[in-house]
């Protein structure tokens, strides 16, 4: 809580600025403004306080034909206040003009100077959570930057020693990917007995503290089909997967598995879990954004401040359209939210 008593904003990020970010954002707002009236209820959009260029918010807006005001703020608390009646923007100035569609590196070092922003005032207490917006990697590396993706930046931000955990969530799934931003054929090898003992540990630790779930069950997919087949299709499971689940029991936490993938993520199995551990990339996303495409949030676990995500990219195809719905953006503030609220209590 700030001195006045009222709960900091959160600090959403801009993003890659000729992507769907501003877009998102202004809709977000849009939406908190259309409930204003109402009582407040779950799923009702909490305050927050974007960082971004003001002039390039007022003409996104007038483009989509989006009725948003925008008003440039000098603090958090000014956002909060301002709120409810304009979109409070912390100024982040461009280097360039945004053309939608076409990220330019000249404008990569605001992306990131907008995330470092987001990080210090949550550190100093002057918001609740960071909410990141997508970033363009490839026009971020043309800038220098040099992390595979925003979890390994935060991650180095919040100055971890150990690798970041990443957690995607939907109404009634969660899933870790033990492996994040590496290819398949590079991932086999970084499933480790070590690598799955951590994420499990941050996992249930996150569980506990920031979803309020006294005792976290988790359930550990398998890399190879059917489990490995007791050997026939691959050892991982006999020689990795088993004796890392099996720690993670000796230790108290509840964890089951290898559990063969292609039965993991059925309505009834996920009732008997509350977060998959799973060996790569894609064995996580798929089922996730196969079960709810529109309102999955990204969130990283293990940092000492509450970070969530859109859990979806730049989409540059239709940016600047009017077509990108804010949907995940929504439930990534709720959830940011949410968790805040918890570390706080």
């Amino acid at each position: 809580m700030t001195e006045s008593g009222v709960r900091p904003p959160l600090a959403l990020t801009m993003g890659e600025p000729a992507g769907i970010g501003g877009e998102i954002a202004l809709k977000a707002w849009a939406e908190a403004r259309a409930k204003a009236g109402a009582a407040r209820a779950d799923g009702a959009v909490p305050p927050f306080v974007l960082l971004d260029d003001p002039a390039r918010l007022e003409s996104l807006a007038a483009r989509l034909g989006l009725p948003v005001p925008v008003k440039a703020v000098g603090s958090m608390a000014e956002g909060a206040a301002l709120f409810g009646a304009a979109l409070p923007v912390l100024p982040q100035p461009l280097a360039a003009p945004v053309t939608p569609g076409h990220p330019d590196p000249a404008n990569g070092a605001a992306v990131i100077a907008s995330i470092d922003r987001a990080v210090e005032l949550v550190r100093r207490g002057e918001a609740s959570a960071v909410v990141t917006n997508p970033i363009q990697k490839s026009a971020l590396y043309a800038a220098g930057f040099r992390h595979p993706g925003h979890t390994e930046y935060l991650a180095h931000l919040a100055g971890l020693t150990e690798e970041p955990v990443m957690m995607l969530a939907a109404q009634d799934l969660r899933v870790v990917p033990v492996t994040i931003h590496v290819s398949v054929r590079d991932a086999v090898p970084l499933v480790t007995r070590e690598a799955i003992l951590h994420a499990g540990r941050v996992t249930a630790a996150a569980l506990a503290r920031d979803f309020g779930i006294a005792r976290p069950r988790l359930a550990v997919a398998a890399l190879n089909p059917h489990a490995g087949e007791g050997g026939a299709m691959g050892r991982e499971e006999i020689d990795i997967i088993a004796p890392a689940v099996a720690d993670l029991r000796a230790e108290g936490i509840d964890a089951v598995g290898p559990k063969p993938a292609d039965t993991l993520f059925h309505a009834a199995a996920r009732r008997g879990y509350d977060a998959a551990l799973c060996m790569y990339h894609d064995q996580a996303l798929i089922p996730l954004k196969t079960i709810d495409f529109d309102t999955g949030v990204n969130i990283t676990l293990g940092l000492p401040f509450v970070r969530t995500s859109p859990d979806h990219g730049t989409a540059l195809d239709i940016a600047g359209t009017g077509k990108a719905g804010a949907s995940s953006l929504i439930a990534a503030l709720t959830t940011a939210e949410a968790m805040a609220a918890r570390r706080r209590a």
